[in-house]
């Protein structure tokens, strides 16, 4: 037997297989819908399927899951899915007698309902269906509330019955999604699309499979109220529900940052802006806040933080700084001469943002300065001959690529090297400080929080936890690239150049006295029909706090302010209060970045000790608070003699006792005992009194005492008042 032979023997035994199999399935089908049986629990014969379909509100439909609700650090709900209901019935359920003495009720409840018709409309539009042999009217498009279905549980049609003849009302169940902060983070949590329930944007979008769970289809029951209950409960007729996504959005911070960059976008009439709020160690995305200039307000209808590519301008001279000081071209110390005016290089005009040149500057304060002339030239002394040295340590600092944050949307950096079309001989002074590049927020932000970590290079993060009913089915771990982008050496000196920014460059607006700042501005011209345009800015400014312990990457971006000047309208100007406004707020809220207090404890010699009498117990218990080295080691009431030693105050009942150097707060008690009425002239201790101690006391007997400030007005007291 040839091999064409064995083929087609082996086609026809297959043909054969899918006939039989075809066959099999039509009769089985056949036997369910004209042979096989139905009984239903509690009843005494069974039916036909074709029999029981026919005459009962049974057919397929899809049981829709509930979908997994999003929450916010502190567990308050993101997003949430609420029931609304459909407002339908089929007249010709109910029996005659019945719909004819209950339907005039029903079209006045309808009408108190939606306020849209009189009762007799909705009587008349309920009675034509019945007439018409309609089997579903859709009473409303308006759906109601849960509160409105329970009134309609009493209503005719509605209410529960076993009698099929009193029912025909019909509640279908949507959910729909509600966002308890209305537009907070809208961007970031994403909205469904109405006409197919799935995820179109944000975290929606991202985890549409997580979060929507999985439907159930089958034959159903409906039941008076809408109520659908299987009639098959098997597995397949159970919906799943969705899972829960637990996020790393704190809503405190997130309302901090909006508020901000909304003020500022108001202030200067701005296009758009962002912030982003990031924890340095775990890359936790706290706050993700995304504003475009909708007419005269400001809304969020897009992700500027993952999707805004752009020319980050200046903030990207910190990576050029590293690549020097990772190559040892230059240290901070090392002076370089800008000269006083602009420079030329292949027919390209370079300058410091207010024109010209910042002199002779050492390179770190080319950084705090922002000098283009100066990062020019210090590439030009090394990496100009090196360009794809320059471009391997931007791979090194993740710049080439995505951050790779669990959502959709974010767009891939677009970085230059030598081997793209376009490259040519002024592409690496462009780059060097942050033109000729498309690169997002989030990318810059990331990077920049690596530095804050000690080079330590993590993702950023948005949901922390997938969970179900509470139980914590996924947990997202904080991801650390297992190399640092640059040598410690590196980062220290980069570190302190950017506190250098905020003590002595261009962002000295933001110090605050409490805590120390560190960062960068970033003011990069726009470009308009191809060119790069004076007075329109993409300004930005990424820094991290407290600058010692870092605790939180921000980065504030702000796109095309508008002002009269335009030389206020540099990233310092303009982005930089934002930040500051973001983390002052931030630090005033999160106590455990303060500073602790610290109390040194002072010993107080014995000769400036103020006591000079009192009770021992109290004096013990001052001394302890106060770190008193003399204390009295006597018992009860005691007094300090010549020398500073103490003795007891041996006070009997029948006798005056010696008050002088008691406060005035312990004579009291001790002479009010005794029965003994008490006036008292200015304030302070006892310096003396009318009565000599250890006289014997007589009843009713008055005493008189001179207080320490006694030439003040005096304050008489009464014992016996």
């Amino acid at each position: 037997m040839n091999i064409k032979e064995e083929f087609l023997i082996r086609s026809r035994h297959a043909f054969y297989f899918l006939v039989l199999l075809g066959v099999a399935i039509t009769a089985r089908l056949v036997y369910m819908q004209y042979f096989a049986t139905f009984k239903k629990k509690g009843e005494t014969t069974a039916k036909y399927w074709h029999e029981r379909l026919n005459g009962s509100q049974i057919w397929q439909d899809t049981i829709r899951a509930k979908r997994g609700d999003i929450y916010a650090r502190d567990g308050s709900l993101l997003a949430t899915s609420l029931p609304t209901y459909e407002v339908g019935i089929d007249p010709r359920v109910a029996k005659e007698a019945y719909f004819n003495g209950k339907v005039d009720s029903l079209g006045v409840l309808l009408s108190g309902l939606f306020r849209d018709r009189s009762a007799r409309e909705y009587t008349g539009m309920v009675r034509a269906a019945r007439q018409s042999g309609r089997k579903y009217l859709l009473l409303n498009h308006r759906r109601i509330s849960y509160e409105e279905r329970q009134k309609m549980l009493t209503w005719p049609f509605f209410r529960a019955t076993k009698k099929l003849s009193a029912r025909g009302g019909g509640l279908r169940a949507y959910y729909e999604r509600y966002h308890p902060y209305g537009q907070m983070a809208l961007r970031t949590v994403g909205d469904l699309n109405q006409a197919t329930m799935k995820g179109q944007m944000g975290l929606e979008a991202s985890f549409q499979s997580v979060l929507a769970g999985k439907n159930a289809v089958g034959l159903v029951e409906v039941l008076a109220g809408g109520v659908k209950k299987p009639v098959d409960d098997g597995p397949d007729m159970k919906p799943e529900p969705g899972l829960d996504l637990h996020t790393t959005i704190d809503v405190n911070f997130q309302d901090i940052a909006e508020t901000a960059l909304k003020n500022a976008l108001v202030k200067y009439d701005a296009d758009k802006g962002c912030v982003i709020v990031m924890d340095v160690q775990t890359g936790e995305i706290r706050a993700l806040a995304n504003l475009t200039k909708k007419g005269t307000g400001y809304i969020e209808n897009f992700n500027h933080a993952l999707a805004g590519r752009t020319d980050p301008g200046s903030t990207f001279k910190l990576a050029t700084m590293m690549a020097l000081l990772e190559e040892k071209a230059i240290y901070p110390e090392k002076m370089i001469h800008t000269g006083d005016r602009s420079v030329r290089y292949h027919g390209v005009e370079i300058a410091d943002s207010k024109g010209g040149a910042s002199g002779s500057i050492t390179a770190q304060q080319v950084f705090e300065k922002s000098s283009n002339v100066g990062i020019h030239l210090m590439m030009q002394s090394y990496f100009y001959s090196r360009p794809d040295l320059y471009c391997q340590y931007l791979r090194k600092f993740h710049l080439n690529r995505p951050t790779g944050i669990h959502m959709k949307g974010e767009t891939p950096p677009v970085m230059r090297n030598p081997d793209m079309k376009g490259w040519s001989k002024t592409s690496l002074t462009f780059m060097s400080y942050g033109y000729e590049m498309q690169l997002t927020p989030l990318q810059m932000v990331t990077f920049y929080n690596a530095v804050a970590n000690d080079g330590k290079w993590v993702r950023p993060m948005l949901v922390k936890q997938v969970k179900l009913a509470g139980e914590v089915i996924e947990e997202t771990q904080p991801y650390t690239s297992p190399n640092p982008i640059a040598s410690p050496e590196t980062i220290r000196k980069v570190q302190n150049m950017l506190e250098g920014v905020v003590t002595h460059g261009t962002a000295r607006n933001v110090q605050n006295p409490h805590y120390s700042i560190a960062g960068k501005t970033g003011t990069a011209q726009k470009i308009y029909n191809g060119q790069y345009q004076k007075g329109r800015y993409y300004t930005s400014f990424i820094g991290y706090f407290p600058a010692n312990k870092p605790k939180y990457t921000v980065l504030t971006m702000v796109d095309n302010p508008h002002g009269e000047y335009a030389g206020l309208l540099y990233a310092g100007s303009v982005s930089a209060p934002v930040f500051k406004e973001v983390a002052d707020r931030i630090y005033a809220y999160d106590i455990d970045i303060h500073a602790p207090m610290r109390v040194k404890k002072r010993k107080t010699p014995q000769g400036s000790m103020l006591a000079t009498a009192g009770y021992a117990d109290d004096l013990h218990t001052i001394g302890g608070e106060l770190n008193i080295d003399s204390q009295p080691g006597a018992e009860g009431w005691v007094r300090r003699g010549e020398g500073g030693t103490w003795r007891s105050l041996h006070v009997r009942k029948d006798r005056i006792p010696d008050v002088r150097g008691l406060p005035l707060r312990d004579a009291l008690p001790l002479l009010e005992n005794r029965g003994m009425r008490v006036i008292a002239q200015g304030r302070g201790k006892v310096v003396s009194q009318s009565l000599e101690p250890g006289q014997a006391l007589t009843n009713n007997q008055q005493i008189a005492l001179t207080l320490q400030d006694s030439p003040r007005p005096s304050a008489k007291v009464d014992g016996n008042k």
